[in-house]
């Protein structure tokens, strides 16, 4: 009988008994938090892992233990540049790894940024959608003839995508009025509709592709949050679990919150989390977009994992990065 893991479950728990020996996996965001432990967690079940990381100083730092971790336990460990906010630097790392012709297992597009203040990326894009999605949209679409027949790509995406749907119409905010958690809302929202469309394109080779919500956990992702804002933010969000009838908030682990990606990336059916959403180390119900919840319950937005918006999405971002897949 297969276990059962949820939310307080962690990565070692999620991964007892489980060998990666062979497996080559890419992980985006590996200089903090939960690409760091996300990397460990597979290295040190034999997985050959390659770390993306925008600043490479201070991911060899962050991650020097990693190394002599990886090769005991018989995995590998090493480190590429990226930079998901110039597309120059996405499309040199896709060349490189490309021109190594090392083929992937699995992809976990873990990188990101939240709650950033209004600003552009180096190509003009609204910062958290040009990091968030567009980044990884061209990276994963670009290497996507490295990930063997089989491979699973996994979106870190958010309950934040309950913020906002993705706007098609107005991506960089040039006539809407920016809002933090708004932004942050269409770009999570953005990386499930990625799963969605990547799934469909790619199910027919076995690749399958889901997003996972990590949960909330104190991690660098929260830099531009202030503690007074902070600490504003969980007391609503206990109004609200308090009237849903629900026990307060409680933060993750980052060894909890990297769970649901390491469940949905080597343990989970791959038929069962393909362009789905999966929270808590299980696939995520859908919630109508109509019912009032707190951001922090379960649950997943209809228009997160509608297939035409998918698609929708998917046209535009062709539109604005340049490039078709």
């Amino acid at each position: 009988m297969a276990k059962i893991f949820g939310a307080t479950s962690t990565t070692d728990e999620v991964l007892a008994g489980v060998s990666l020996t062979g497996k080559r996996v890419l992980v985006t965001g590996v200089s903090a938090g939960l690409g760091i432990e996300t990397a460990r967690a597979l290295a040190t079940h034999g997985a050959h892992v390659v770390g993306a990381a925008r600043d490479l100083k201070k991911a060899s730092a962050a991650t020097a233990q990693l190394w002599d971790d990886a090769a005991t336990a018989g995995g590998r460990f090493e480190l590429v540049e990226l930079d998901l906010a110039s597309l120059a630097s996405v499309r040199a790392c896709a060349d490189a790894l490309n021109a190594a012709a090392a083929p992937f297992d699995l992809v976990i597009a873990n990188a990101g940024v939240m709650a950033t203040p209004f600003g552009h990326t180096a190509d003009g894009f609204e910062t958290q959608f040009g990091t968030n999605h567009l980044g990884h949209f061209v990276l994963i679409n670009r290497i996507a003839p490295l990930m063997r027949n089989g491979a699973r790509l996994v979106n870190l995406a958010s309950s934040g995508h309950r913020f906002s749907d993705v706007d098609l119409d107005d991506p960089n905010f040039e006539r809407t009025s920016y809002e933090p958690f708004t932004a942050y809302g269409r770009s999570k929202t953005a990386n499930i509709l990625f799963a969605v469309a990547f799934d469909r394109r790619h199910r027919a080779r076995g690749v399958r592709a889901t997003a996972v919500h990590p949960g909330g956990i104190l991690t660098e992702l929260g830099r531009h949050i202030d503690q007074t804002q902070l600490e504003a933010m969980v007391a609503q969000i206990n109004q609200q679990l308090t009237a849903e009838g629900k026990p307060p908030f409680a933060f993750k682990t980052i060894p909890q919150g990297t769970a649901t990606s390491v469940w949905a990336s080597v343990v989970a059916p791959a038929d069962a989390i393909g362009g789905r959403y999966c929270e808590n180390c299980h696939v995520g119900e859908a919630v109508p977009d109509d019912v009032t919840i707190s951001v922090v319950s379960e649950g997943v937005r209809g228009y997160a994992l509608n297939p035409e918006h998918a698609e929708a999405l998917w046209k535009k971002s062709e539109e604005m990065v340049g490039e078709h897949f």
